[in-house]
């Protein structure tokens, strides 16, 4: 009788520890959350590019961005800087990317594999949740190097995109096992070679949530080719309809 109970008892411990385990679609919903916030909002967006650790480029834009019935997100990408960039904008809404310049009055398409700066591309500027565009399975648990150089206990993600104008064919993301946070991904192209590796870092209290205000991006084949994304001056904000229509390119006026 007390084989049988302590037989019973075990079962009850190990059911316990994996029903604990959230399954691989809860993990990256919540480190999505973790990356974007949920209510209409702006943010700046700095890029500097880095070669062999000297500086060769840089650039500025505000995006203004909003959660959709779908869950994705819609933004609008204003260039503040370089000067001779100031004005021009980038749409993207559902699985469409356009391009605006104010001085030939002209939109036009874009991919989102298209780099934008160094090793920063379109798709990766514009506020993506990963969970609309990628089916994702859970690969297991490892320690992963974080971007402050900590190591850290993180869930392994393989996510394989569920629609055609994803920006990455495939990703391996690493996600906090304690907090959600993400902490490390690896982008692949078709072919499945290694096109770059990012670290989300320096997390700190915005719009209600701690979240990573910078990512680090570095080259899959030269590893002296990094570019780094700044965020800065989060703000709640209302986002209309307007500025997320393409035809209204033309007349968009920053408030």
């Amino acid at each position: 009788m007390k084989s049988t109970s302590a037989f019973i008892f075990s079962l009850l411990i190990n059911f316990g520890a994996f029903a604990a385990t959230p399954s691989a679609d809860e993990i990256l919903a919540a480190s999505d959350a973790i990356r974007n916030p949920g209510r209409p909002f702006s943010v700046n967006v700095t890029l500097t590019e880095f070669q062999a650790g000297k500086q060769v480029d840089t650039s500025t834009l505000a995006s203004y961005s909003r959660k959709e019935k779908n869950g994705q997100f819609a933004s609008l990408i204003r260039f503040l800087q370089p000067t001779r960039d100031a004005g021009k904008l980038m749409l993207k809404n559902g699985n469409d990317l356009w391009f605006y310049d104010p001085s030939s009055k002209a939109s036009v398409r874009l991919s989102p594999q298209q780099r934008l700066l160094g090793q920063a591309s379109n798709g990766d500027v514009a506020t993506v949740n990963f969970a609309k565009d990628y089916k994702v399975k859970l690969a297991g648990e490892e320690q992963v190097t974080d971007g402050e150089r900590r190591s850290r206990n993180a869930y392994k993600l393989a996510l394989t995109a569920a629609i055609p104008d994803a920006t990455y064919a495939t990703i391996e993301m690493w996600v906090d096992v304690e907090n959600n946070r993400p902490l490390k991904a690896r982008f692949f192209s078709e072919s499945t070679r290694l096109l770059k590796t990012a670290y989300y870092r320096r997390f700190q209290t915005q719009l209600g949530a701690e979240r990573p205000t910078e990512t680090v991006i570095i080259d899959g084949i030269n590893p002296q080719s990094v570019t780094i994304m700044r965020l800065s001056d989060y703000v709640a904000r209302d986002v209309p309809d307007t500025w997320l229509q393409r035809d209204y390119l033309p007349r968009f006026q920053p408030e």
